[in-house]
């Protein structure tokens, strides 16, 4: 979609999710860094997280049914996948991030460009949803030797990544979102016209990548002068 013809209400949901991540990863780093006692894996914490990643598989899938730039998206979005991973890998040793949201995302793309799923009759992409997500649960429960099929759900039980989001079951939601944008934006008219997305909520869904890829940084500065400037206060 073009500036002219984007959508208020997904780009609202999506500067939402935005403010929802950002809020998740601040605790994050407070937890991690700062060894504040907040617990990020269960919780209000962990939902908000989720409820963020969530949104973004869904509104990602939505929006694919209104967009012919899937492919270009979806290398773009498993190239900086990859760079996320060698930056943490170098930045912080031990920081795994194995098939995350970036390359999720990209590879539902590819996918839905390739196999053009978007083309699929409404009860078809409610079903391979369903299948999706029921296959992940299956996975889940079994064992693998090694990792080398995590993107598809399939790890053992020593596998870890901070950030993973596996093919199955996460595309259930990204193809729930394709067949919600088919459903609801059917008619051309629907969401043809002017936008320019000027309130800050907005303007934070239409820039949902580049926060995503400067937000870490910027909170870690923030926190690192933050707690420097308070250090120092309290030498005598």
């Amino acid at each position: 979609m073009n500036t002219k013809q984007r959508i208020r209400e997904i780009d609202f949901a999506r500067g939402i999710a935005v403010i929802l991540m950002i809020l998740f990863h601040l605790a994050y780093d407070l937890a991690e860094f700062y060894k504040l006692p907040l617990d990020y894996q269960s919780g209000l914490i962990y939902y908000t997280g989720k409820t963020a990643a969530v949104s973004f598989i869904l509104l990602s899938g939505i929006s694919s049914t209104l967009s012919t730039t899937s492919l270009y998206r979806g290398c773009k979005l498993i190239l900086w996948g990859i760079a996320i991973w060698i930056v943490l890998g170098i930045a912080i040793p031990g920081s795994n991030v194995i098939f995350g949201i970036l390359q999720f995302l990209g590879s539902c793309l590819l996918l839905q460009h390739l196999l053009k799923l978007h083309r699929l009759q409404l009860p078809v992409l409610l079903l391979a949803s369903a299948v999706s997500i029921c296959t992940g649960v299956a996975f889940s429960r079994i064992n693998m030797p090694g990792n080398l099929l995590a993107p598809l759900g399939l790890t053992n039980e020593n596998f870890f990544s901070v950030d993973y989001y596996p093919i199955f079951p996460w595309s259930g939601v990204f193809l729930l979102g394709l067949a919600l944008g088919k459903l609801i934006y059917a008619q051309p008219h629907r969401w043809s016209g002017s936008y320019q997305g000027h309130d800050p909520i907005s303007f934070l869904g239409r820039h949902s990548l580049t926060v995503y890829l400067l937000h870490q940084p910027v909170i870690l500065a923030l926190l690192y002068l933050f707690h420097n400037v308070n250090y120092l206060k309290c030498l005598p």
